[in-house]
């Protein structure tokens, strides 16, 4: 009986993997295809607008009894968490391609080490630090590869360095909630969070740009912004309340190796839409997720 339970759970824990894997790593396609119409400005507003509303009926009733410290972190987890994340990736990606930003997007795990280790008290292990280095090492290939070999580095495209960025942005909202939420769940500290920083994406996309006149007049319109609202409800919104869930019934381990397979997906719709990866690419993809893997193993 116990044997057949253990079974059920590794069974969903797989699937839950799959599925999340499946959703973020489309997730840059879904960037690409909203741009095809709106800004990098509307793009990240809508998506965190559609992504807010959703889970607008989970955080109202969580927002009485908080207090004004547990506000303020919730504050800064929205901005930092899915706010200004949502605005560099997709302006990275007017001069990135989906796939190669998918691999970058797999940095986020030693982010979590190297701002913990700075601003948390975190140890940085020797294992880390060799991850740490192999990973860099992919990184700057990536930014160097060019046409016929490695460019230099007056030609790197700095585009990559705003998804580095966000992976630290990322890095800083899951120390902040490891060590300054104990009372809250994950799911609770997703919604407000969200919840809060609806209002400054409402005001700034109908009141800073051309969104209502583009989905009205442009064709086409109406199609990217179903892609930004998938990529903001399923990819943002339900997706992060699945990963809560498979960490219920899983391993945090084996919940963090989703990082490992998002890339993959990232890669193969990019390589399907027609992007071209050149071969010094390949080895920058394989030394990144390899140095993530090497720094965050058990």
């Amino acid at each position: 009986m116990d044997r057949d339970i253990q079974s059920e759970s590794a069974l969903k824990a797989w699937g839950f993997l799959v599925i999340l894997a499946l959703v973020w790593g489309s997730s840059f396609i879904l960037i690409k295809r909203g741009l095809e119409v709106y800004s990098p400005g509307e793009v990240g507003a809508l998506r965190i607008v559609f992504a807010g509303m959703v889970l607008l009926p989970l955080s109202l009733p969580r927002l009485k009894g908080l207090n004004k410290r547990q506000v303020k972190n919730l504050i800064i987890v929205g901005l930092v968490g899915s706010f200004i994340p949502a605005f560099l990736f997709a302006k990275a990606q007017t001069q990135l391609s989906s796939s190669l930003t998918g691999v970058f997007n797999a940095m986020t795990p030693l982010f979590v080490v190297i701002i913990g280790a700075l601003f948390f008290n975190s140890r940085i292990t020797r294992r880390n630090g060799i991850g740490l280095i192999i990973a860099f090492i992919g990184v700057v290939i990536l930014l160097m590869v060019k046409e016929g070999g490695l460019g230099n580095f007056s030609e790197i495209n700095a585009y990559a360095l705003l998804v580095l960025l966000a992976c630290a942005c990322y890095g800083l909202n899951l120390n902040i909630i490891k060590f300054r939420f104990v009372e809250l769940k994950p799911v609770a500290i997703t919604a407000i969070s969200l919840s809060i920083v609806l209002p400054l994406a409402l005001i700034y996309l109908f009141t800073s740009t051309q969104f209502s006149f583009k989905l009205l007049h442009v064709e086409g319109a109406v199609q990217a912004a179903g892609y930004i609202a998938i990529l903001g409800i399923v990819g943002t919104a339900l997706a992060l309340i699945l990963f809560n869930v498979m960490v219920k019934v899983a391993t945090p381990v084996f919940a963090s190796s989703v990082t490992y397979l998002i890339p993959v997906v990232a890669i193969m719709w990019g390589l399907l839409d027609g992007e071209v990866l050149l071969a010094g690419h390949y080895f920058g993809i394989i030394a990144v997720i390899f140095g993530v893997w090497v720094g965050n193993r058990r």
